[in-house]
């Protein structure tokens, strides 16, 4: 059933104005126009809402009786539309946000409320998964953005380049290592490594650009969560090879963040989204101050 919404308008401002003269203004329509819509709703329903002559205008007792409810339809879709116009002019609104464990520690938390700063008042759902997740929650509109790291290429999906991620080796502060200015590889084979999944984005472009140098490394311990890992050095099980942004150097107690070369590996974080979605305003605000942010890791 199609709703004559423009037709309900006129009847509505009609019966609360009087005449036709003053609704026809605060539509800013001609009489005319305003008539035609009228009789258009009239013919549809196959009832008459209004007497009318030359001298006065009158509702029928069917018009007297569907005023209230066409108030209650135009007043509804009144607001809804100033709710959207609001919306897109304030970029007010909710969005999903999928993003890889790593990028919540202290990164996007630092940028979320900046985010907020700008836009108060919008809400981010925030599901925190691994790379392909993310992805799939994006490709499957679950969520419109996802942060997540460099992989495989998707013609469905737009990825832009936030920062370079580097692997970092992490210990307590009374390992032999602590004091080191920066470790190597080689000297890995000397530590009771913790070691994120294969199954993990980091531990995917790690084993990569080792396996391209001849380096080969395998842990005494292995977890699926930076979280985790961190966990574990702390409590002196061992040390770890995770990500910088992971954890700064001093934001926990005993633990050390050192630079790992020979060689230097990176993973690459990016911003997704799918190519032909259009984002709600609040998730278009966040990727319009996101891809422009700058990143200190």
């Amino acid at each position: 059933m199609k709703v004559d919404f423009d037709g309900i308008q006129a009847f509505v401002a009609i019966a609360e104005l009087g005449g036709f003269g003053k609704a026809a203004e605060q539509l800013h329509v001609t009489q005319t126009a305003l008539t035609r819509r009228l009789q258009k709703l009239e013919a549809y329903l196959g009832l008459k809402l209004f007497d009318r002559t030359t001298r006065y205008v009158e509702l029928t007792a069917v018009g007297r009786d569907f005023l209230p409810q066409a108030r209650v339809i135009v007043g509804e879709v009144t607001r809804s539309i100033e709710g959207l116009k609001d919306m897109s002019k304030r970029s007010h609104g909710s969005f999903t946000l999928a993003c890889v464990p790593s990028m919540c520690a202290h990164i996007l938390p630092e940028f979320i409320r900046q985010y907020a700063d700008i836009c108060p008042g919008n809400r981010i759902r925030l599901l925190d998964a691994t790379s392909y997740e993310v992805r799939n929650a994006v490709l499957n509109n679950f969520a419109e953005l996802g942060i997540c790291i460099m992989g495989e290429r998707n013609d469905e999906l737009a990825e832009i380049p936030l920062f370079d991620d580097r692997l970092m080796f992490f210990c307590r502060d009374s390992h032999p290592f602590s004091n080191k200015s920066s470790v190597s590889w080689s000297d890995m084979s000397r530590a009771d490594l913790i070691v994120v999944s294969n199954m993990m984005a980091t531990r995917v472009v790690m084993d990569y650009q080792l396996a391209k140098r001849g380096i080969r490394l395998s842990g005494a311990y292995e977890v699926r969560h930076h979280a985790t890992a961190i966990s574990l050095v702390a409590a002196g099980v061992g040390c770890a090879i995770l990500p910088a942004s992971t954890l700064e150097e001093g934001d926990r107690q005993g633990i050390r963040r050192i630079p790992l070369v020979g060689p230097v590996v990176k993973r690459k974080v990016v911003l997704t989204k799918r190519k032909k979605s259009t984002l709600s305003p609040a998730a278009d605000a966040f990727f319009n101050l996101l891809k422009d942010y700058r990143f200190e890791v």
